[in-house]
Protein backbone atom coordinates (compact mmCIF):
# COMPACT_ATOMS: atom_id res chain seq x y z
CA UNK A 1 0.00 0.00 0.00
CA UNK A 2 2.88 2.27 0.88
CA UNK A 3 4.87 1.33 -2.15
CA UNK A 4 1.79 2.28 -4.35
CA UNK A 5 0.99 5.88 -2.06
CA UNK A 6 4.53 6.62 -3.24
CA UNK A 7 4.66 5.50 -6.81
CA UNK A 8 0.84 7.94 -7.17
CA UNK A 9 2.68 10.47 -5.20
CA UNK A 10 5.76 10.70 -8.00
CA UNK A 11 3.40 10.59 -10.60
CA UNK A 12 1.54 13.60 -8.94
CA UNK A 13 4.39 15.87 -8.94
CA UNK A 14 5.99 14.54 -12.31
CA UNK A 15 2.54 15.92 -13.76
CA UNK A 16 2.26 19.04 -11.53
CA UNK A 17 5.71 20.19 -12.60
CA UNK A 18 4.74 19.58 -16.31
CA UNK A 19 1.52 21.43 -16.23
CA UNK A 20 3.44 24.21 -14.64
CA UNK A 21 5.98 24.20 -17.27
CA UNK A 22 3.89 23.96 -19.78
CA UNK A 23 1.69 26.65 -18.74
CA UNK A 24 4.75 29.07 -18.04
CA UNK A 25 6.99 28.05 -20.84
CA UNK A 26 5.77 30.85 -23.17
CA UNK A 27 6.16 33.50 -20.88
CA UNK A 28 9.07 33.12 -19.71
CA UNK A 29 10.49 32.49 -23.36
CA UNK A 30 9.09 35.84 -23.91
CA UNK A 31 10.24 37.47 -21.07
CA UNK A 32 13.97 35.86 -21.63
CA UNK A 33 14.37 37.47 -24.85
CA UNK A 34 13.12 40.76 -23.87
CA UNK A 35 14.09 41.55 -20.28
CA UNK A 36 17.35 39.46 -19.84
CA UNK A 37 19.61 41.64 -18.00
CA UNK A 38 17.25 44.38 -16.60
CA UNK A 39 13.34 45.21 -15.18
CA UNK A 40 11.38 46.81 -17.58
CA UNK A 41 7.60 48.59 -17.56
CA UNK A 42 4.95 45.68 -17.53
CA UNK A 43 7.42 42.38 -17.15
CA UNK A 44 5.57 39.43 -16.25
CA UNK A 45 7.42 36.99 -14.10
CA UNK A 46 11.54 37.14 -12.48
CA UNK A 47 14.15 38.20 -14.90
CA UNK A 48 16.29 35.29 -15.60
CA UNK A 49 18.48 33.47 -13.49
CA UNK A 50 21.82 33.62 -14.77
CA UNK A 51 23.42 31.79 -11.77
CA UNK A 52 23.11 28.38 -10.16
CA UNK A 53 21.69 30.20 -7.07
CA UNK A 54 19.35 32.05 -8.87
CA UNK A 55 17.98 29.09 -10.96
CA UNK A 56 17.20 27.38 -7.71
CA UNK A 57 14.90 29.74 -5.87
CA UNK A 58 13.25 29.83 -9.52
CA UNK A 59 13.00 26.39 -9.51
CA UNK A 60 11.58 25.95 -6.24
CA UNK A 61 9.54 29.36 -6.41
CA UNK A 62 7.48 27.32 -9.60
CA UNK A 63 7.45 24.41 -7.54
CA UNK A 64 5.29 26.37 -4.86
CA UNK A 65 3.54 28.33 -7.49
CA UNK A 66 1.94 25.10 -8.39
CA UNK A 67 1.11 24.22 -4.47
CA UNK A 68 -0.52 27.36 -3.56
CA UNK A 69 -2.67 27.17 -7.15
CA UNK A 70 -3.78 23.85 -6.51
CA UNK A 71 -4.82 24.77 -2.72
CA UNK A 72 -6.69 28.27 -3.99
CA UNK A 73 -8.65 25.96 -6.49
CA UNK A 74 -9.85 23.60 -4.24
CA UNK A 75 -10.33 26.37 -1.59
CA UNK A 76 -12.82 28.36 -4.53
CA UNK A 77 -14.37 24.79 -5.00
CA UNK A 78 -15.95 24.16 -1.43
CA UNK A 79 -16.79 27.41 -1.59
CA UNK A 80 -18.94 27.37 -4.58
CA UNK A 81 -19.93 24.06 -3.22
CA UNK A 82 -21.57 25.06 0.04
CA UNK A 83 -22.61 28.01 -1.38
CA UNK A 84 -24.96 26.26 -3.85
CA UNK A 85 -25.52 22.86 -1.12
CA UNK A 86 -26.58 24.58 0.98
CA UNK A 87 -28.49 28.24 1.01
CA UNK A 88 -31.35 28.88 2.06
CA UNK A 89 -33.38 27.94 -0.85
CA UNK A 90 -32.08 24.60 -1.84
CA UNK A 91 -31.22 23.56 2.19
CA UNK A 92 -34.11 25.23 3.72
CA UNK A 93 -33.58 23.09 7.48
CA UNK A 94 -29.76 23.72 8.60
CA UNK A 95 -27.91 20.62 9.91
CA UNK A 96 -27.32 20.73 13.44
CA UNK A 97 -23.76 18.66 13.50
CA UNK A 98 -21.08 21.04 15.12
CA UNK A 99 -18.44 17.65 15.60
CA UNK A 100 -16.48 15.79 13.07
CA UNK A 101 -13.12 13.64 13.95
CA UNK A 102 -12.43 12.39 10.30
CA UNK A 103 -13.22 16.22 8.78
CA UNK A 104 -10.43 17.15 11.76
CA UNK A 105 -8.09 15.57 11.80
CA UNK A 106 -8.09 15.67 7.77
CA UNK A 107 -7.88 19.52 7.88
CA UNK A 108 -4.85 19.61 11.04
CA UNK A 109 -2.97 16.64 8.51
CA UNK A 110 -3.24 17.99 5.40
CA UNK A 111 -1.52 21.40 5.99
CA UNK A 112 1.05 20.34 8.10
CA UNK A 113 2.29 17.87 5.46
CA UNK A 114 2.09 20.69 3.17
CA UNK A 115 4.21 22.77 5.11
CA UNK A 116 6.48 19.59 5.67
CA UNK A 117 7.19 19.15 1.70
CA UNK A 118 7.22 22.85 0.99
CA UNK A 119 10.03 23.23 4.25
CA UNK A 120 12.38 20.44 2.77
CA UNK A 121 13.47 21.74 -0.18
CA UNK A 122 13.47 25.18 0.98
CA UNK A 123 16.24 24.45 3.73
CA UNK A 124 17.95 22.66 0.90
CA UNK A 125 17.90 25.98 -0.37
CA UNK A 126 18.92 28.10 2.24
CA UNK A 127 22.08 26.10 2.56
CA UNK A 128 23.01 25.84 -0.50
CA UNK A 129 23.12 29.86 -0.44
CA UNK A 130 24.48 30.46 2.56
CA UNK A 131 27.99 29.78 1.90
CA UNK A 132 29.90 27.74 -0.78
CA UNK A 133 33.59 26.70 0.02
CA UNK A 134 34.97 25.95 -3.20
CA UNK A 135 35.47 29.70 -4.09
CA UNK A 136 38.33 30.48 -5.97
CA UNK A 137 38.09 34.36 -6.05
CA UNK A 138 36.83 37.25 -3.65
CA UNK A 139 34.87 40.61 -3.85
CA UNK A 140 34.59 42.90 -0.90
CA UNK A 141 31.50 44.78 -0.99
CA UNK A 142 30.90 48.31 1.17
CA UNK A 143 27.97 50.20 1.82
CA UNK A 144 27.88 53.70 2.12
CA UNK A 145 25.57 56.53 2.16
CA UNK A 146 24.50 56.87 -0.58
CA UNK A 147 27.09 54.41 -3.05
CA UNK A 148 29.03 51.31 -3.30
CA UNK A 149 32.73 50.38 -2.89
CA UNK A 150 34.18 47.39 -4.47
CA UNK A 151 37.89 45.98 -3.52
CA UNK A 152 39.38 42.58 -5.13
CA UNK A 153 41.75 41.54 -2.35
CA UNK A 154 43.24 38.72 -5.52
CA UNK A 155 44.00 41.17 -7.90
CA UNK A 156 46.56 43.26 -5.54
CA UNK A 157 43.71 45.17 -3.82
CA UNK A 158 42.49 46.70 -6.24
CA UNK A 159 39.29 49.04 -5.62
CA UNK A 160 37.12 52.07 -6.46
CA UNK A 161 33.83 53.44 -5.58
CA UNK A 162 30.90 53.21 -7.80
CA UNK A 163 28.01 56.10 -8.04
CA UNK A 164 24.85 56.12 -10.02
CA UNK A 165 25.11 57.89 -13.50
CA UNK A 166 23.14 60.77 -14.00
CA UNK A 167 20.38 61.70 -16.31
CA UNK A 168 22.24 63.44 -19.06
CA UNK A 169 24.75 60.85 -19.52
CA UNK A 170 22.41 58.12 -19.04
CA UNK A 171 20.62 59.50 -21.96
CA UNK A 172 23.55 60.20 -23.98
CA UNK A 173 25.11 57.03 -23.69
CA UNK A 174 21.64 55.06 -24.10
CA UNK A 175 22.33 53.07 -20.59
CA UNK A 176 19.25 52.40 -18.06
CA UNK A 177 17.74 55.45 -15.87
CA UNK A 178 18.52 54.49 -12.15
CA UNK A 179 20.69 51.59 -12.61
CA UNK A 180 24.16 52.36 -14.70
CA UNK A 181 26.99 53.22 -12.52
CA UNK A 182 29.99 54.84 -13.02
CA UNK A 183 32.48 52.01 -12.53
CA UNK A 184 30.69 48.68 -12.84
CA UNK A 185 31.84 45.63 -11.07
CA UNK A 186 33.08 43.39 -13.67
CA UNK A 187 33.33 39.30 -13.11
CA UNK A 188 34.70 36.73 -15.07
CA UNK A 189 31.93 33.82 -16.23
CA UNK A 190 32.26 30.39 -14.70
CA UNK A 191 34.09 31.13 -11.09
CA UNK A 192 32.81 30.79 -8.06
CA UNK A 193 33.05 34.30 -6.61
CA UNK A 194 33.09 34.56 -2.54
CA UNK A 195 31.14 37.85 -1.69
CA UNK A 196 31.95 39.96 1.70
CA UNK A 197 29.91 42.36 2.09
CA UNK A 198 29.58 45.35 4.84
CA UNK A 199 28.94 49.25 5.61
CA UNK A 200 30.13 52.08 7.22
CA UNK A 201 27.15 53.36 8.43
CA UNK A 202 23.35 52.30 8.36
CA UNK A 203 21.98 49.12 6.76
CA UNK A 204 21.96 48.62 3.16
CA UNK A 205 21.57 45.33 1.08
CA UNK A 206 23.52 44.52 -1.93
CA UNK A 207 21.03 42.48 -3.97
CA UNK A 208 21.30 41.36 -7.61
CA UNK A 209 17.51 40.00 -8.39
CA UNK A 210 18.91 37.60 -11.75
CA UNK A 211 22.29 36.59 -9.84
CA UNK A 212 20.04 35.52 -6.38
CA UNK A 213 22.34 37.58 -3.87
CA UNK A 214 21.09 39.80 -1.45
CA UNK A 215 23.06 40.59 1.85
CA UNK A 216 23.11 43.14 4.38
CA UNK A 217 26.03 45.46 4.91
CA UNK A 218 25.94 46.39 8.02
CA UNK A 219 28.65 48.57 9.92
CA UNK A 220 31.08 46.62 12.15
CA UNK A 221 30.08 43.10 10.80
CA UNK A 222 30.84 40.96 7.43
CA UNK A 223 28.53 39.22 5.65
CA UNK A 224 28.90 36.65 3.15
CA UNK A 225 27.36 35.32 -0.32
CA UNK A 226 28.56 33.57 -3.21
CA UNK A 227 27.73 33.72 -7.01
CA UNK A 228 28.80 31.92 -10.06
CA UNK A 229 27.95 33.46 -13.26
CA UNK A 230 26.45 31.59 -16.13
CA UNK A 231 26.98 33.26 -18.83
CA UNK A 232 28.40 37.08 -20.07
CA UNK A 233 26.47 40.21 -20.03
CA UNK A 234 25.69 43.44 -17.86
CA UNK A 235 23.36 42.38 -14.58
CA UNK A 236 21.55 45.20 -12.70
CA UNK A 237 20.58 45.39 -9.23
CA UNK A 238 19.29 48.14 -6.53
CA UNK A 239 20.26 48.76 -2.50
CA UNK A 240 16.87 47.33 -0.97
CA UNK A 241 17.18 48.42 2.29
CA UNK A 242 15.63 51.92 2.90
CA UNK A 243 18.30 53.28 4.23
CA UNK A 244 17.96 57.40 3.94
CA UNK A 245 17.57 60.06 1.35
CA UNK A 246 19.13 58.65 -1.76
CA UNK A 247 17.95 55.23 -0.82
CA UNK A 248 17.06 54.85 -4.77
CA UNK A 249 20.21 56.22 -6.36
CA UNK A 250 22.47 53.16 -5.06
CA UNK A 251 22.08 51.29 -8.43
CA UNK A 252 24.59 47.90 -8.81
CA UNK A 253 26.22 47.08 -12.04
CA UNK A 254 27.69 43.74 -12.75
CA UNK A 255 29.96 43.03 -16.26
CA UNK A 256 30.22 39.70 -16.44
CA UNK A 257 33.23 38.61 -19.26
CA UNK A 258 35.22 36.09 -20.35
CA UNK A 259 38.31 35.25 -17.91
CA UNK A 260 40.47 36.50 -20.78
CA UNK A 261 38.90 39.70 -20.65
CA UNK A 262 38.54 39.88 -16.57
CA UNK A 263 42.23 39.74 -17.04
CA UNK A 264 42.60 42.55 -19.62
CA UNK A 265 40.31 44.84 -17.63
CA UNK A 266 42.30 44.12 -14.15
CA UNK A 267 45.41 45.50 -15.99
CA UNK A 268 43.34 48.71 -17.20
CA UNK A 269 42.07 48.76 -14.18
CA UNK A 270 44.88 48.89 -11.77
CA UNK A 271 46.16 51.54 -14.11
CA UNK A 272 43.31 54.08 -14.15
CA UNK A 273 42.15 53.71 -10.36
CA UNK A 274 45.77 53.62 -9.10
CA UNK A 275 45.42 57.60 -10.50
CA UNK A 276 42.82 58.43 -8.32
CA UNK A 277 42.00 56.46 -4.72
CA UNK A 278 38.60 57.50 -4.86
CA UNK A 279 37.81 55.87 -8.06
CA UNK A 280 35.69 58.53 -9.73
CA UNK A 281 38.14 60.07 -12.29
CA UNK A 282 40.61 57.35 -12.94
CA UNK A 283 38.20 54.47 -13.76
CA UNK A 284 35.82 56.71 -16.06
CA UNK A 285 37.17 56.62 -19.43
CA UNK A 286 39.47 53.05 -19.83
CA UNK A 287 38.51 50.23 -17.33
CA UNK A 288 34.58 51.42 -17.71
CA UNK A 289 34.60 51.33 -21.41
CA UNK A 290 36.70 48.07 -21.73
CA UNK A 291 34.11 46.18 -19.28
CA UNK A 292 31.39 47.39 -21.30
CA UNK A 293 32.22 46.33 -24.63
CA UNK A 294 33.38 42.87 -23.07
CA UNK A 295 30.24 42.33 -21.30
CA UNK A 296 28.17 42.69 -24.75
Amino acid sequence: MTGLLGAGKGRFWRWARRAAASLWAPLLLVSARAFAEQPRDWQLGWQPPVSPVASRIYALHNEILVIITLITVFVLGLLLYVMIRFNAKSHPVPSKATHNTVIEVIWTVVPVLILVAIAIPSFKLLYYMDKNPHATMTLKVTGHQWYWSYEYPDQGGLSFNSNMLDDETTKKESKPRLLSVDNPVVVPVGTVIRVLVTGTDVIHSWFVPSIGVQEYAVEGRVNEAWMELDRPGTYYGQCNQICGINHPFMPIEIHAVSAEDFAKWVEGAKKQFGQNNDGHDGGWDGAREFAAGAAQ
